[in-house]
């Protein structure tokens, strides 16, 4: 998209994201998050004091977010992880591409190596999908860890790629 601007997340984007955010839990495919989570708790989890969140917007609507913040602490926190979130409506649209690119210049800007994701639903195949393409790789995999609500157990994938 070429009107994209992503831009570091401000109090007056917390509905927006709570649109976001809502139907990926409720869903419960793809994040390892509680599915009845209430707005306040979603949003103070996006919201974390070491999450560095963005949103990507278009002609003033909000159509993704994402946060980046250390994988681990101490020894591991050169290391970043994130979580991305794109509005339904705007699916296929290479907004989510945009902010994979975009949260790798944060994570290098903040001092990171790298970037892991440690569980990728691997039946989330747009996901496995857009970070394979971003240059991530599979690194390991994880029988059964995630309850998908329709497939029962299904495996996890850890991601990582270098900054």
């Amino acid at each position: 998209m070429s009107d994209l601007t992503i831009r570091p997340a401000q109090g007056r984007d917390h509905d927006a994201i709570w649109s976001l955010l809502e139907p990926i839990l409720r869903e419960g495919a793809a994040y390892a998050l509680p599915r009845d989570w209430d707005r306040e708790r979603a949003l103070a989890y996006w919201f974390s004091p070491a999450h560095h969140v963005f949103v990507a917007e278009s002609a003033g609507a909000v159509l993704g977010s994402y946060y980046v913040r250390p994988n681990q602490l101490g020894p591991g926190d050169h290391v970043a992880n994130g979580a991305y979130a794109t509005h339904p409506a705007a699916r296929g649209r290479g907004v989510a591409r945009a902010m994979g690119l975009h949260s790798f210049g944060t994570a290098r800007a903040l001092g990171f190596s790298a970037m892991q994701f440690n569980l990728v639903v691997s039946t989330n195949t747009h996901a496995v999908a857009l970070w394979t393409s971003l240059g991530f790789s599979e690194v390991g995999r994880l029988p059964g860890v995630f309850r998908h609500p329709e497939r029962g157990p299904v495996d996890a994938l850890v991601m990582h790629r270098s900054l």
